[in-house]
């Protein structure tokens, strides 16, 4: 129920902030599009900032924060790479 009042929340948020910029809802998909980036960005700031306060650089704190998973999901190729490398190697029986 928590989780539902939050999202309920931040869209009200977002509904006030839209209509401060005057923008209708739905937006247009590149506005929409350029939103829903910035959301994604802005859900990093706190774990890289409290890496970043932790003492470690952007660039570490990035890594260590697990940003790019969150901001570009499995990118294509590297998850049948990574399942291809997690296979144990089989031998040929008839060897």
């Amino acid at each position: 129920m928590k989780m539902y009042l939050a999202a309920a929340g931040a869209g009200l948020l977002v509904g006030v902030i839209y209509s401060l910029l005057q923008i209708r809802s739905p937006a247009p998909p590149v506005v929409a599009l350029v939103g829903l980036l910035g959301i994604l960005v802005g859900e990093q700031i706190v774990p890289m900032g409290r890496q970043m306060l932790a003492g470690l650089n952007p660039a570490a704190a990035w890594a260590q924060a697990k940003c790019a998973p969150h901001l570009f999901g499995a990118l294509p190729g590297r998850h049948a790479a990574l399942n291809d490398a997690a296979k144990p190697e089989r031998k040929d029986p008839r060897s």
